[in-house]
């Protein structure tokens, strides 16, 4: 029997086995068993290491130069960065400027610690000026020019200060009297 000798038993059932649709009628519609996966080896822990970014430890954990960009070892040659304590040195400067009319105390402890920063600073510079940006540099000359000036200033206060108390107490301890008066008439 040819297929144009058999009877039509149903267009749509036999539309459906063509196009796949029917899983019953079509052997490829059944699902293919799932293939077996081993289970993964066990894996140790490791002891802890330092992350280093990934690079060799030759280049102290900096990336490949590859014959540009920078790192700490071509000289200085690509970004340069701004020192890391000129802006500090600078308000402390300023900030010890401003303080010294507060008896000549508060305004020597910015300006010491401007001087003790800068200097620290320079030394950085020094060791490598093509590493850092210019304006960094001048605002630590201006931050450390600053805080001498305060320093100088606090100095003269606190001079000031001690010389006028040691008048004070040397005019009471030489006429107790006429210092009373004085001070009846300050009130």
């Amino acid at each position: 029997m040819s297929e144009e000798q058999l009877p039509e038993e149903n267009p749509k059932k036999r539309d459906e086995q063509e196009e796949g649709l029917n899983p019953e009628s079509t052997p490829e519609s059944t699902p293919a068993p799932e293939p077996v996966v081993p289970p993964a080896a066990p894996v140790e822990p490791t002891p802890f290491q330092p992350h280093n970014g990934g690079f060799p430890p030759n280049n102290g954990g900096f990336p490949p130069n590859n014959g540009g960009g920078f790192t700490p070892n071509n000289g200085g040659f690509g970004m340069q960065q701004a020192l890391p304590n000129a802006t500090v040195v600078l308000v402390l400067g300023i900030l010890s400027i401003v303080l010294c009319c507060c008896y000549g105390i508060l305004g020597l402890i910015p300006a010491i610690i401007a001087l003790v920063l800068s200097k620290k600073d320079r030394a950085l510079y020094a060791a490598n000026p093509t590493l850092y940006t210019e304006s960094s540099s001048k605002n630590l000359n201006a931050g450390r020019v600053c805080a001498i000036v305060g320093l100088v200033l606090n100095i003269l206060t606190l001079v000031y200060y001690i010389a006028i108390i040691a008048m004070f107490g040397t005019a009471m301890l030489s006429d107790p009297q006429a210092m009373q008066d004085v001070l009846r008439g300050m009130q």
